[in-house]
């Protein structure tokens, strides 16, 4: 694998220092994003020391087209579809590099960003975790930046607050659309599509908690990297594309399940009995509140039929979800979604 990386690297960049990253990138069913991942991962080998794919178990031919087109990834085979955060964790006991870098398999990384977010952690000793400006297909900015889930920030968000009042940090969600992303910042989380983490501070931090089947488990380990005395940190010298969904188009209505069940899976692990039942009781009235919404719309013909269907499915199922008692799917397979 080594060599591989090697060769590849001879056409990129002759001079490129000592590679020090391992790119991690877990996969399910989306096999065209995955291609492009890696071509564009592929224009910046010289710095990396290996790039490992996990496939959870895809029907689409995506294992076959890593084999058959990138020769030079490393392939791991999971056998069955073993989630977002065990089979990253799966790769990352295989790592070798200094820094690991988990990316979504629906990103484009963009010129010279691994290299960036490397070069940050090289003069920033004290960050753990470090993630870039990411950009939405069309190149707009994406929120990718977030604040700790508080009964505050939820209710400004389902309130309509947030909106109200978008350039302020007193009345915003958990996330930060009051920030322009054009500095490099301390923030509490970093969303999952995209984190570089140096290796010492994951021995500190622990890996990603496999409790989280997906979703939910960037947050945590974000936290966990606070609560470790690392820095987490926003770096805008970097940048890369994030598509989004390129999973969860497969089945809309359970990954809006899944979101569901990994914030109370959430709950569980960081707030007391009494600040979950509010929790559940502002998640409800969110619930409600879009349910009305796609129905009105569907009356009124303002949406496609089939579109709204799947959406009043997925609400009524997250509905269901916050009426059981969530947290204690932890861990639980999923399939009783697809």
């Amino acid at each position: 694998m080594g060599i591989l990386i090697e060769q590849a690297a001879e056409g990129v960049c002759p001079s490129a220092p000592r590679a020090t990253i391992s790119v991690v990138i877990v996969s399910w069913n989306a096999r065209a994003f995955l291609q492009e991942c890696l071509g564009s991962i592929a224009c910046s080998l010289a710095r990396i020391r290996e790039v490992i794919v996990v496939d959870n178990e895809s029907s689409d031919g995506s294992p076959e087209m890593v084999e058959t087109l990138h020769p030079w990834v490393t392939l791991i085979r999971s056998g069955a579809n073993l989630g977002f955060a065990k089979a990253n964790n799966i790769a990352i006991g295989r790592s070798t590099g200094e820094y690991v870098c988990l990316i979504n398999s629906d990103v484009h990384v963009l010129g010279d960003c691994l290299v960036g977010l490397a070069e940050f952690l090289d003069l920033h000793p004290e960050v753990g975790m470090v993630g870039p400006r990411v950009l939405w297909g069309d190149r707009k900015l994406q929120s990718s930046c977030r604040r700790f889930p508080s009964l505050w920030n939820n209710l400004c968000q389902i309130t309509g607050l947030s909106r109200c009042f978008p350039k302020s940090p007193f009345f915003a969600g958990e996330h930060m659309f009051y920030f322009d992303y054009r500095r490099s910042i301390e923030v509490e989380v970093l969303v999952g599509c995209f984190i570089m983490a140096r290796r010492s501070a994951i021995a500190d931090v622990g890996l990603l908690d496999e409790r989280f089947f997906m979703y939910g488990e960037d947050i945590d380990w974000s936290r966990r990297c606070w609560l470790a005395g690392w820095k987490v940190m926003f770096h805008p010298g970097a940048e890369a594309i994030h598509y989004a969904g390129g999973s969860s188009s497969n089945n809309r209505p359970r990954f809006s399940v899944e979101q569901q069940l990994a914030r109370l899976q959430l709950l569980g692990k960081y707030f007391s009995t009494p600040e979950q039942i509010a929790f559940r009781l502002l998640f409800v009235a969110h619930t409600v509140m879009r349910l009305i919404r796609i129905l009105f719309q569907t009356t009124l013909g303002l949406r496609p039929e089939l579109e709204c269907r799947g959406s009043i499915r997925a609400q009524i199922l997250c509905l269901k979800s916050l009426m059981t008692r969530g947290p204690k799917r932890l861990g639980c397979d999923p399939g009783g979604f697809q």
